[in-house]
C-alpha cells in the first residue's frame, strides 16, 4: 500500500463519506489485505447506483486498497432472455441454464464485463477484464442436470488474478467457467465471489445486494450475525427462500479463512465506503 500523507487521502475521499481518521485507522488495517466486492445485478442496472459504485472502487484504487470485483447481470440476463422469447426458470435462486440460454447468458456477461472495466478506466481506475473468453480462470463442474449449464467452481487460476493486481488493476471477474471439455457454464456470481474469497484468503467478501442486509422479524438490521443465529433465524423462517443459500454461501466462506463477509445496500451512496472505512459498518457482517 502506497503511504498516502492526510492531505493525499483528503483529496481522494467523497464529502459524504467515512471521516479521515477512520480512513486512516482502516487503511492499515486492510494494508496487503484482499478485498473480494461481488455486485449484483440489480444494483448495476441501475445507472446512478452504477456510476455511484465505480466510484467508491475508484476511490479504494487509489486509496491503495487491493480489490477484486466478481459483477452478476441477472437482471439484464433476464430481460435479454425475454427479448428471445425464452422464459426465466430458477430452482433455489439459480437459473436454469438451458443451451439456447447459456449462449445469451454468455453474451450478456461477457458485454456487461467490459462496461465495467471501460467505466472504471474512464474514472481513472485502471482494471482488467477476466471472462471464460479471456483469461479464463474458474475450471467447473456441472453442479446438477436439472439446472442445465450451471457449474460449479472446482479449481480457480489464482495467479492470473494475481497478476492483474501486481500491476495496480482491479480484476472484474465475470461469473463464467468452462468444464474440461472448454463447454461454458453459468455460475451463480455469490457462489463465484466466495469460492474466489477462499481461494485469496480475502480479508472480506463484500457481497453488495438491493437490501440492507439480514432483517429480524421486526424488519430491523441485525448489524451481525453468527452460525447459531443464522440456524434460529432459518429455524423461524425469517430467513427464506432465495436467501437461505445466500447466507449459507457466506457463513460457508466466513468459516474458511475470510474473516468477514458482509451483506450491504448498494442502493445507499458510499456503502462499500462505510463498511470498509469507518466504525459504524454498513449492513450485515456474518461470522462463524
Amino acid at each position: 500500500m502506497s503511504r498516502l500523507t492526510e492531505e493525499e487521502i483528503k483529496k481522494i475521499l467523497p464529502t459524504k463519506g467515512p471521516t479521515i481518521e477512520e480512513v486512516k485507522n482502516y487503511l492499515v488495517k486492510y494494508n496487503d489485505e484482499y478485498i473480494v466486492i461481488k455486485c449484483g445485478g440489480s444494483v448495476l442496472v441501475d445507472k446512478n447506483l452504477f456510476n455511484n459504485f465505480v466510484n467508491d472502487i475508484s476511490i479504494l484504487n487509489k486509496l491503495g486498497l487491493i480489490t477484486i470485483i466478481i459483477h452478476g447481470g441477472g437482471k439484464r440476463i433476464s430481460n435479454q432472455l425475454n427479448k428471445t422469447g425464452i422464459k426465466s426458470n430458477f430452482i433455489n435462486g439459480l437459473r436454469i441454464t438451458c443451451e439456447k440460454s447459456i449462449g445469451v447468458v454468455e453474451d450478456v456477461l461477457n458485454n456487461f464485463n467490459k462496461e465495467i472495466t471501460e467505466a472504471l478506466k474512464k474514472n481513472g481506475c485502471d482494471s482488467q477484464g477476466i471472462t471464460n473468453q479471456k483469461n479464463n480462470i474458474l475450471l467447473v463442474e456441472q453442479e446438477n442436470r436439472d439446472l442445465g449449464f450451471v457449474g460449479t467452481p472446482k479449481e480457480i487460476s489464482k495467479f492470473i488474478i494475481e497478476k492483474i493486481m501486481n500491476e495496480k488493476k482491479v480484476p472484474v471477474i465475470a461469473p463464467l467457467g468452462l468444464d474440461k471439455n472448454n463447454q461454458v457454464f453459468n455460475i451463480n456470481a455469490d457462489t463465484a465471489a466466495g469460492a474466489i474469497a477462499k481461494k485469496l484468503n480475502a480479508r472480506r467478501l463484500i457481497i453488495m445486494s438491493d437490501v440492507e442486509g439480514v432483517l429480524d422479524n421486526s424488519k430491523n438490521l441485525i448489524a451481525e450475525i453468527n452460525t447459531e443465529k443464522i440456524n434460529e433465524l432459518i429455524k423461524d423462517k425469517i430467513i427464506s427462500g432465495g436467501m437461505i443459500p445466500k447466507i449459507k454461501n457466506c457463513l460457508d466462506v466466513a468459516s474458511n479463512g475470510v474473516k468477514g463477509v458482509c451483506i450491504i445496500d448498494g442502493r445507499l451512496k458510499h456503502s462499500i465506503l462505510f463498511e470498509l472505512l469507518s466504525d459504524k459498518g454498513s449492513g450485515t457482517l456474518i461470522r462463524k
